[in-house]
């Protein structure tokens, strides 16, 4: 096996640490929800890669086919997608509304907000 039989978590790898970085380092919350987003595409990357079997067909019994890849990854996969699209959304929304109520979407200006009215 060599380095490039791999690729996939190499790739799901920088993507994590790229993701979790963004999450903690940056102020901006709309950066954060793309760090998040980053981050949950590394995690479907991880899932999904094992589940290919080269050579593997579909689970429909056919004369000649001994190997077969099996398709819940692939679904559990989609789910997750639709799941992390509702979660960046209503991240977004959350982030408007404390854009309204703060009128900034730094984290550092509203904690300072937050303690001045204290």
């Amino acid at each position: 096996m060599n380095a490039l039989d791999l690729i996939n978590y190499w790739i799901a790898m920088m993507l994590l640490v790229t993701g979790l970085y963004i999450v903690i380092a940056r102020g901006n919350l709309v950066k954060k929800l793309v760090g998040l987003s980053i981050f949950q595409t590394s995690v479907y990357l991880i899932y999904i890669s094992p589940s290919k079997i080269i050579g593997g067909t579909a689970p429909i019994i056919a004369p000649g086919v001994e190997l077969y890849s099996n398709p819940l990854p692939h679904v559990l996969i989609l789910t997750a997608i639709v799941v992390g699209v509702a979660t960046i959304a209503l991240g977004l929304a959350l982030v408007v509304r404390i854009h309204e109520a703060y009128g900034t979407i730094e984290e550092d200006e509203i904690h300072a907000q937050d303690q001045d009215g204290e």
